[in-house]
């Protein structure tokens, strides 16, 4: 439970009740973004937008939803990459200018975004937010292109770094993903209704039919005319993230065409063949450890038990007691079973370590709860680098992995033992041999498109 999740967008074609099937794609999303949410609707003449800060649930009510009026939609729940956490950063973004109407909203983090900022500001750009997804708003608007199709194409052949966009307009429909893939967009259908998401999970929740994914460096142009595919940005090779499958996303979608519950399964298989020791009992960190550890346990052969409880009610804040609780953070998420874990030598499997104060405190809750040893075993390899394309990680100088050993680490957090994947392990586990065909760089410091100036 390292990092922030990242942003989720879903959007609808010619749907009756777009807004509502937004919604419930929105919230078959929520994982991935907790801080706010938006939804733009298009009810045949003009553009309605509502958003706000908070979780879907809370953002849209009955009748904000009546408001919503229109066949087709785009929607977004967020957390802050660019921008922080401030309302005037939520999504989508909806603009007036050369063509009418239009609203977008973005999954990723463009890495020339204040460069590009700082030159439309010189031209008289004015800007009423940090956001990212405005710049290329504003890039689109001051294209020489005389359509919007075409002044995408050449709004996001100035951008570098990862975006997966959904564009509504007043009579155009458009979804594309960068170049290199960096993060997920699938295609769905529902009936005679196309769809987008980040996961396909949110095609399971209203009842859609998966297609396929946005290939990286597609533009999907949706009109009265129907659906076509077009391939107009620099090409580049692809370099989907793999922290997606370790990480972000929900264990029953199918991310970059894989499914997320097999390759974690397998990450666990290798972890056990990689880190094998003498235990009695495998115990993930719920949730996204969770199927990572049953592969752990299959390998194994030590049985598998949820000897740690996740309260899933926590909202994005909660108010700590006057007394100080020494990690009521950690507490108020999770809750160790001491029957199970009393007198055990326990294999405590999560997805990744960032800082390390997360791993510590949960090992101290462990031990505290009576386990005799605690192997901590991760099913990544150690995070040593930042990440600029859409995953809100800390600087270098936090990763506890790029300035500690291994067995720094394991002393850091009190474990028994500590082992993670190698890069290959990974590879192999998402077969991906050679390491081609994902962005690896947060574990390995290769990033595909350049950080901004002075970063990384």
């Amino acid at each position: 439970m390292p990092f922030k999740d990242e942003c989720g967008v879903f959007g609808i074609f010619q749907q009756p009740e777009a807004a509502r099937q937004t919604y419930l794609g929105l919230y078959a999303l929520q994982h991935r973004g907790q801080e706010a949410a938006g939804i733009c609707t298009r009810d045949g003449r003009e553009l309605i937008l509502h958003k706000g800060l908070g979780y879907v649930a809370d953002v849209f009510t009955e009748s904000v939803l009546d408001r919503l009026k229109g066949d087709s939609a785009i929607g977004h729940t967020r957390y802050s990459t660019t921008g922080g956490n401030v309302a005037s950063a939520a999504h989508p973004f909806l603009v007036r200018g050369r063509f009418g109407q239009v609203a977008l909203c973005h999954n990723g983090n463009l890495t020339n975004t204040e460069k590009i900022r700082a030159r439309l500001i010189a031209e008289g750009q004015v800007f009423t937010s940090p956001s990212d997804s405005e710049v290329i708003l504003a890039l689109i608007n001051r294209a020489k292109a005389d359509t919007l199709e075409e002044a995408v194409v050449e709004a996001l052949n100035q951008a570098e770094g990862a975006f997966s966009l959904l564009i509504l307009a007043e009579d155009l429909f458009i979804a594309v993903r960068d170049p290199r893939g960096f993060r997920p967009l699938a295609l769905g259908r529902l009936d005679d209704a196309w769809m987008f998401s980040s996961e396909t999970t949110a095609f399971d929740l209203v009842n859609a039919e998966y297609q396929r994914e946005v290939l990286p460096g597609e533009m999907i142009v949706i009109d009265a005319k129907g659906l076509r595919s077009r391939f107009a940005l620099t090409k580049a090779e692809p370099r989907p993230c793999v922290f997606e499958h370790v990480y972000f996303a929900r264990p029953d979608s199918f991310v970059f065409s894989r499914s997320v519950m097999g390759t974690r399964r397998e990450m666990g298989r290798c972890l056990a063949r990689r880190h094998a020791v003498e235990a009695d009992l495998v115990v993930p960190v719920p949730d996204s450890g969770v199927h990572a550890a049953l592969g752990y346990s299959e390998a194994s052969g030590i049985p598998f038990d949820f000897g740690l409880v996740r309260n899933h009610y926590v909202g994005r804040t909660f108010i700590e007691p006057k007394q100080s609780i020494r990690s009521f953070g950690v507490k108020v998420k999770l809750n160790p079973c001491r029957e199970l874990l009393r007198g055990k030598r326990v294999v405590l499997v999560d997805d990744s370590i960032v800082r390390g104060t997360t791993s510590r405190k949960i090992v101290q809750m462990v031990r505290q709860a009576g386990a005799a040893e605690i192997h901590l075993r991760i099913s990544s390899p150690p995070t040593t680098h930042s990440c600029f394309y859409g995953i809100d990680t800390p600087t270098r100088d936090q990763l506890i992995a790029a300035q500690k050993s291994i067995q720094e680490i394991c002393e850091f957090v009190g474990a028994d033992s500590l082992g993670f994947l190698t890069v290959e392990d990974l590879e192999g586990s998402m077969q991906d041999p050679g390491g081609q065909g994902f962005c690896y760089a947060c574990f390995t410091g290769e990033y595909a498109v350049m950080p901004p100036e002075g970063k990384g």
